[in-house]
């Protein structure tokens, strides 16, 4: 049974710092490209982040770069979204995804996901 468990959302004020996790199972987590994707109310699902199979490469939308890092850590099965000088156009249901394809960006190319955590970032 696939599990993948984010944890870690909340409000902040603009300028602060929030970490995203995510902890998965039920799949070989070292065969998948995992990913962020975000959603704002009203508005698509777009891709935030993406780390290779083995962690060593790293694509990130535009509006991102320079202030959010994502990493991965295998051995434990975990995938992390460190966000730095958040701006309120940052709030959005955050999600972590897998696939094994290094079709980072194509949400249509992962096959499990979470549940989502919110993120409220405040001006």
């Amino acid at each position: 049974q696939v599990q993948m468990v984010e944890s870690g959302g909340g409000s902040v004020q603009a300028g602060n710092s929030l970490k995203l996790s995510c902890t998965a199972s039920g799949f070989i987590f070292g065969d998948y490209v995992m990913g962020w994707f975000r959603q704002a109310s009203g508005k698509a699902r777009e891709f935030v982040a993406a780390v290779h199979w083995y962690g060593d490469k790293f694509q990130y939308r535009d509006s991102v770069k320079g202030r959010f890092i994502v990493s991965r850590d295998n051995a434990n099965r975990m995938v992390t979204l460190e966000m730095g000088k958040l701006k309120p156009e940052d709030t959005a249901d955050y999600y972590c995804a897998a696939t094994p394809s290094w079709e980072y960006d194509q949400s249509r190319q992962y096959e499990y996901w979470g549940q989502g955590t919110q993120v409220v970032v405040s001006s």
